[in-house]
């Protein structure tokens, strides 16, 4: 980095929502709530899916990567509840690099993962007789070794020339978190070369996959309508309605988000998004995974039962 950058070594200033204070008490409350429900609902559907042996298939070794990923998005939760509470709004300069590599790290491994999955749905559904035979265990472990490590690929290519952009000492950035966009605006010199190159990896890194998605959802949809039982129809739907849930939701904010040349989202508005995606999807997959899936709903009774039982035995043996 260039001496124009010396500046922010002493860290950086987080505006948040500082000119919404009455925002700022209402967010940190629903940001608490839903910080709750993530490691809850998370920690649960790891859980389960590890002690219940009918879950030990790779459809559920992905779902469980899945809650993994969004229970390290919680680790920017505490620097956004920090950020809405106190008025010193602050980060230190190592603090803002780890979090920018991180964030992005994390938000690409979701994109290639969410496709893994629907890879795995397309060899359940149209080639189950050789389901277990094609995704067998050494495979799935390459696939997610593969998108942590092309993810972490592409984390390293965006954030170092992010951060190799001239800052002309401001260190004042319009976000809650040391995100990519924010970071881009504080530079002092035209930014046109690293937003085309924000724009041109994201179509690798999110339209790819998303298109990928999609064929996998076309060979999908054609092998359930051939379907003669309607049970085996309505399970398929459930499965793939899931997944096609946290798919919508999760690719529609980052493509409105990373997207659009020039970052033309107002600086609110990129605030929110990013609100979204690290806290509203992270909550809602538990909640989408468990209420549409019957084996997982089952194992989730199971697990409180346990519990329940454990917590009895204690009292009694206490007694």
């Amino acid at each position: 980095m260039g001496q124009n950058n010396d500046s922010s070594l002493n860290g950086f200033v987080l505006l948040g929502f500082s000119d919404h204070p009455k925002l700022e008490m209402l967010l940190s409350g629903v940001v608490t709530i839903f910080y709750l429900i993530i490691l809850a609902g998370n920690i649960a559907i790891i859980l389960a899916s590890l002690l219940d042996s009918h879950l030990h298939t790779p459809m559920y070794f992905f779902l469980r990567n899945l809650s993994f990923l969004d229970l390290c998005f919680t680790t920017f939760i505490p620097q956004i509840l920090v950020n809405l509470w106190r008025p010193n709004k602050t980060i230190t300069f190592v603090g803002c690099v780890i979090q920018l590599y991180v964030y992005m790290w994390l938000g690409s491994i979701e994109c290639l993962l969410l496709a893994v999955m629907s890879y795995d749905h397309f060899i359940a559904i149209c080639k189950p007789l050789h389901y277990l035979v094609i995704m067998n265990p050494h495979l799935c472990l390459k696939m997610i070794i593969m998108v942590w490590g092309i993810s972490l690929g592409c984390s390293l290519a965006l954030c170092s020339l992010t951060l190799n952009l001239p800052r002309c000492g401001n260190n004042t950035l319009n976000h809650f978190l040391c995100e990519l966009p924010a970071m881009i605006k504080i530079a002092c010199v035209d930014t046109t070369a690293a937003e085309m190159s924000v724009f041109a990896l994201g179509i690798i890194f999110v339209l790819t996959p998303l298109f990928l998605i999609l064929i996998s959802y076309g060979y999908i949809a054609r092998a359930v309508l051939r379907m003669k039982s309607k049970a085996g129809q309505q399970k398929a739907i459930n499965t793939c309605g899931s997944h096609l849930t946290v798919v919508s939701i999760f690719y529609g904010t980052i493509i409105y988000m990373y997207l659009q040349p020039g970052n033309s989202t107002s600086k609110d508005q990129g605030k929110f998004l990013t609100l979204f995606y690290t806290i509203i999807t992270p909550s809602l997959n538990p909640l989408i995974y468990t209420l549409r899936n019957k084996d997982m709903k089952d194992a989730l009774k199971k697990l409180i039962s346990v519990a329940y039982e454990s917590t009895k035995m204690k009292r009694k043996w206490k007694s």
